[in-house]
């Protein structure tokens, strides 16, 4: 069980979620908690901190307990901010992700990945996504995205989301066709139709035989497929509705 899913390694992921889980917490120290989410509607930054510090809760419900959690603290305990119930969450899982070899067996809801590799690699991409709302909800600047992490992002969100989760969800599109994606040295192919969604990596020439073909900067493929930025981020050849329902079906694994 030595082999890793994503396009990075074990050691390259734990460090980058720290220092993504930092930089987070740097922007809830330092912004206004009713600051509107522009990445997120609906949510303001005290809401979008609070949901990283409850996944981290989970994520350590799974690992401790060995399964997926019946309960597990969502809210801060009562006077607590909600940066302080981040920044305890977000120690803990730190703590608990770096004590155990990536390699060995753990509960996740991946079958392709019972490893605590999975949570290092979910955990990163849950607070990188997370980070990027923050920061323009504190109007910082343009948030920068590492090419080797948007890279592996692209990979998490083909291969579990759109190929994993949206079968457990039993939900699937309405046309046929397959969608290449190419970027940051890499290419995978989704494919979607009545009944079946899966994706995979592949080599470039595979890829260029689907229907459709989305290719850009490392980043901007990687936020576009977690609903981040416009379609016009990337470049769409050949069946864009291809490309637009496979959008659309990520919208929902991912929400």
């Amino acid at each position: 069980m030595s082999r890793e899913l994503g396009t990075v390694d074990h050691g390259r992921l734990l460090e980058a979620f720290s220092v993504e889980a930092q930089l987070l917490a740097d922007v809830a120290h330092s912004a206004s908690p009713d600051s509107p989410v522009p990445t997120a509607p609906g949510w303001t930054l005290n809401e979008l901190v609070q949901h990283v510090g409850s996944m981290y809760q989970l994520a350590l419900g799974w690992l401790r307990e060995g399964r997926q959690p019946a309960q597990w603290q969502r809210d801060p305990l009562p006077g607590q901010p909600v940066a302080e119930f981040y920044d305890a969450a977000r120690e803990e899982l730190a703590a608990e992700l770096s004590v155990h070899d990536p390699v060995t067996r753990a509960a996740t809801w991946w079958p392709a990945d019972p490893t605590h590799g999975f949570w290092r690699r979910r955990m990163l991409h849950e607070t990188l996504v997370h980070r990027v709302d923050a920061e323009n909800a504190a109007g910082t600047g343009e948030p920068a995205v590492p090419d080797d992490l948007a890279a592996d992002g692209v990979d998490e969100a083909l291969t579990l989301y759109f190929g994993h989760r949206l079968t457990t969800m039993g939900v699937s599109g309405t046309r046929s066709g397959t969608v290449g994606f190419h970027t940051g040295g890499h290419s995978w192919i989704a494919r979607a139709g009545p009944g079946e969604t899966e994706a995979w990596r592949c080599s470039p020439p595979e890829a260029d035989t689907a229907d459709a073909i989305v290719t850009g900067p490392p980043a901007n493929v990687y936020l576009w497929l977690w609903g981040r930025v416009p379609v016009t981020m990337v470049h769409t050849d050949g069946d864009h509705e291809l490309s637009a329902q496979t959008w659309a079906l990520l919208r929902l694994a991912t929400r």
